[in-house]
């Protein structure tokens, strides 16, 4: 059964009786959420299981002071928070509400670490873990209008309904598996990640064309993605609609000599941004305090026999423990790792611990080879 709840003190209410059950406890809980024309996704509908008993309250997030009583939940460390895929709506959580939904067991990296697949959606994974079939029918509904339609609730209430059969069944497989604490880790680091968004430290390296630029030139194209970063968070608008990433490399390749050729360069570009000539002008000529550390963006120069050479040894690894590979690390990791980054971040912890013995060695061979020649 599902209940629409539209006040604070409803909300209150219920998750008083919840806590007055027995701990620990966990909690089915997911979002929906409009980021169409906003840098931050907007909160629509917080959707929250209550047990395993099939209770689902669906949480009117706009109505006043909804936000402030979530979040006694949110943070209780006695309430495990199952969701599924989490990333954007532990950033709608963190900018609405001001706090992260902690302890977190994510179904979809669960399942992964199981070896039942990777990035399964969730209906997927409902089906493959519970044999239930569920509608798709509206994933791309407007949460924001009011009322919801029956169809928009049932949708909803069906995105959490199922989260505590299939965390049983994961659970379960992982204990089996000895692989609780890899989902942990995994987990824990997400919530910090999310708690510490300040953007990508080097957002041009996830920009292909940036590779054909010269190292200048790649420096004037971070010193703008930086900007846009930090403008589109302020104005809470999408980084797009700030200055587009063809307009981006553009500017940072041509180097304009003075604010006049670049008011040039923006009137001959269809919709470019022509009222941020100035702050744009600034990004573009004002060197960033540690952009000598950035790496270069590779294309042609890298060691391709070597990065073969991991993403084998990742492969035969994912084998042996029966996960697919990309849960262990993706090509964009292993580049990290030629460029020196370290086994930091995602690769710390327990994929270093199964990685690092063949990997290891073939980093040390191409630097041999470097020194080489």
């Amino acid at each position: 059964m599902s209940q629409w709840i539209d006040t604070p003190d409803a909300l209150r209410a219920h998750l008083a009786a919840f806590s007055s059950r027995s701990r620990p406890a966990s909690i089915g809980l997911d979002t929906e959420f409009i980021r169409e024309r906003t840098y931050w996704p907007q909160l629509a509908l917080v959707q929250i299981a209550l047990g395993d008993g099939g209770d689902v309250l669906l949480v009117d997030p706009l109505v006043p002071g909804m936000a402030e009583a979530l979040v006694p939940l949110l943070v209780d460390p006695d309430v495990l928070k199952l969701m599924h895929s989490p990333s954007e709506d532990l950033v709608a959580f963190q900018h609405t509400c001001g706090v992260l939904p902690a302890p977190l067991f994510d179904t979809q990296a669960a399942a992964a670490l199981c070896g039942i697949g990777a990035g399964m959606s969730y209906q997927k994974l409902v089906l493959a873990v519970t044999g239930v079939a569920l509608e798709k029918g509206e994933t791309r509904s407007d949460w924001l209008r009011r009322p919801l339609s029956a169809s928009q609730l049932d949708y909803a209430a069906d995105d959490v309904r199922h989260l505590h059969a299939m965390h049983a069944s994961l659970q379960q497989q992982l204990d089996t598996l000895g692989r609780s604490g890899w989902l942990a880790e995994d987990g824990a680091r997400q919530l910090a990640n999310a708690a510490n968004d300040q953007g990508e430290r080097w957002p041009h390296l996830s920009m292909r064309s940036a590779q054909f630029l010269d190292p200048a030139a790649q420096r004037r194209l971070l010193r703008l993605l930086r900007w846009r970063e930090a403008h589109a968070r302020r104005s809470d608008r999408p980084r797009s609609w700030i200055l587009d990433n063809e307009l981006a490399v553009t500017l940072a390749r041509a180097n304009p000599a003075d604010p006049a050729a670049l008011q040039a360069q923006l009137d001959a570009t269809p919709k470019a941004p022509k009222s941020l000539r100035d702050p744009i002008w600034q990004a573009l000529t004002m060197p960033l305090a540690d952009e000598d550390d950035a790496p270069l963006a590779r294309g042609e120069d890298r060691d391709k026999k070597q990065l073969r050479a991991m993403q084998d040894a990742v492969l035969a690894t994912a084998g042996e423990l029966g996960v697919p590979e990309g849960v262990l690390a993706s090509r964009k990791l292993l580049e990290a790792l030629q460029d020196g980054g370290g086994w930091t971040g995602a690769l710390a912890g327990w994929r270093r611990e199964v990685l690092q013995a063949r990997i290891a060695p073939l980093l040390a061979s191409g630097e041999t080879s470097k020194a080489s020649v």
